[in-house]
This record gives structure tokens, C-alpha cells and sequence, in this order.
């Protein structure tokens, strides 16, 4: 079915890539998170519905999310740095190791079995989301410092983490710096910036990884489909700016509970689909 996938079904793909835009663009702006923790549930239902296998669904999903985030972050991380939201120390700081973790989990990921994708990602935006909800972050935090190999174990288990579910920074980096008590507006710009550094790499080890396997569905290269991204790419680019001014007008305990609800509504949703 999927060779000769009919009209309706890629007008379906196509439709629900847009919405995946327009709220992946509003969401990466408002809480750095490039986009893909809507993406990639999106895109895994709409491909899903055509009878394409979970296993392989889960990959095109993810490829195709971190290719659309090379762009959404680079808008949503322009719109951040006007406002001085964008530690570019830690940016520099951070970004070897969570390269190294990106090529590990997308490689992993890009061979692993498909369900273990979807658990990772239930998993890791479950936990993410209790933590932004219950934590109580004060409204003038003190940044704690730790040792530099710390800083390297935690950044490449972020990369890894991000490249297996498609997302960027946000997800993990955030409550991170949260945690670290980083202001959640200079957390939320920075982490905007380490999805560019997170979807590079990522997009390209995904695209390589799928080439050749049967049963994607048509204009992918790879495990990115090239018609999905065309729709994903303008919308996320345009609603990233105005998700990045809404994160700097909200208050910071509204800006943690709404990170929080959101991804613990995405956990429940890929629940549904992997039981």
C-alpha cells in the first residue's frame, strides 16, 4: 500500500504536517523545544493511518522532525538572542558532548527496534513533565556549578536522548538548566539554540541510516520525508518568533506548568498507541 500510497492518504500526511507546524513552531519559540515533541506524535499517527509498520513509522517520524528543527531552532533561537535569552558559554561549553550523544542516539536509534523508540520517548517526556510541574524554581535562582565531566555526562545522555525521539533541545535541556537553577526564559533560549546543534547531526546520521529500507512512504530520503519537512519547515519558521515573545510575557511558574502539561499529555497520547 504504501508503494502506491493514494492521493487521499498523502493529502492527510500533508494536512496534518501543517498543523504539526503551525504548534510545533508556537511551542518551540515558547519553550525551546524545537517543535518535535509535536512533530513526531503527529507525524507517527497520520503515517500510521496508512498502513505503514509502527517500527519503521516511529523512525520516519523522528527523522523527519530533526530535519525540520535544523530550521525551526535557527528562527526560535534568533527570536531569543534579541531578547538576551542565549547563554552562548554554555552553549559552547556543552556542545561537543552532546554531538558525541547525538550521533550514538541516532544511530542507535535508527537501528534499534521501533518500540523501543516509542517507550524512550513515553519515558523520558513523562519524567521531564513531573519534573517541570512538581519543581518549585525560585524567581531569582542561583546558578549551581559542577565539575566538567558532569557537565559531558550530562550533555551527551541529553543528545542521545533527544536525537531517539526526535526532538530538540527543550525536552531534556530545560529542565536541566532548571535544575541547575538557570532562569527558565535564559534556559528555554538556550536550549533553542542546542536544538540546531542536536538536529545537524541528527538529521544526517537518520537520513543515512534509512536508505534503502522498504516500505517508507514516497519523497523520503532516508528516514526523512521530504514531503512532510516542505510543509513542517515554513510554518514552524514563521510561529517560532511568536512563541519566543509569548515565553518572555508569561510568568515563569505558568511557563514550567505548561511545559509540563503539554509533555505529560504527549506521554499519555504515545501510551495509547504503544499498548
Amino acid at each position: 500500500m504504501i508503494a502506491g500510497m493514494e492521493p487521499a492518504a498523502l493529502m492527510q500526511i500533508l494536512l496534518v504536517s501543517m498543523g504539526a507546524g503551525v504548534a510545533g513552531g508556537i511551542l518551540a519559540g515558547l519553550l525551546g523545544v524545537g517543535g518535535g515533541i509535536v512533530i513526531v506524535p503527529a507525524l507517527y499517527i497520520a503515517l500510521g493511518s496508512t498502513g505503514m509498520d509502527p517500527a519503521l513509522t516511529i523512525k520516519v517520524a523522528v527523522g523527519t522532525s530533526l530535519a525540520t528543527i535544523i530550521f525551526t531552532a535557527l528562527s526560535s533561537a534568533r527570536a531569543h538572542q534579541k531578547r538576551g535569552a542565549i547563554d552562548w558559554q554554555i552553549l559552547r561549553y556543552w556542545a561537543p558532548s552532546i554531538m558525541v550523544g547525538v550521533v550514538l542516539g541516532g544511530f542507535l536509534g535508527g537501528y534499534a527496534d521501533g518500540q523501543l523508540m516509542i517507550l524512550v520517548f513515553v519515558v523520558t517526556a513523562f519524567l521531564v513533565a513531573l519534573d517541570m510541574i512538581l519543581r518549585k524554581g525560585s524567581d531569582a535562582p542561583e546558578p549551581r556549578s559542577f565539575p566538567g565531566y558532569i557537565w559531558m555526562i550530562m550533555g551527551t545522555i541529553a543528545g542521545a536522548i533527544s536525537a531517539m525521539m526526535g526532538i530538540g533541545g527543550g525536552t531534556v535541556c530545560v529542565p536541566i538548566f532548571n535544575f541547575l537553577g538557570y532562569d527558565i526564559r535564559k534556559a528555554v533560549g538556550t536550549a533553542a539554540a542546542i536544538g540546531f546543534v542536536i538536529a545537524v547531526p541528527g538529521a544526517i546520521v537518520y537520513a543515512f541510516t534509512g536508505l534503502g529500507v522498504e516500505g517508507r512512504p514516497p519523497f523520503s530520503f532516508g528516514y526523512i520525508n521530504l514531503l512532510a519537512a516542505a510543509a513542517i519547515i515554513p510554518l514552524t519558521t514563521i510561529f517560532a518568533p511568536l512563541g519566543a515573545k509569548l515565553a518572555h510575557t508569561i510568568p515563569r511558574r505558568a511557563l514550567r506548568l505548561a511545559f509540563g502539561a503539554f509533555l505529560m499529555l504527549t506521554a499519555i497520547r504515545m501510551v495509547m498507541d504503544l499498548l
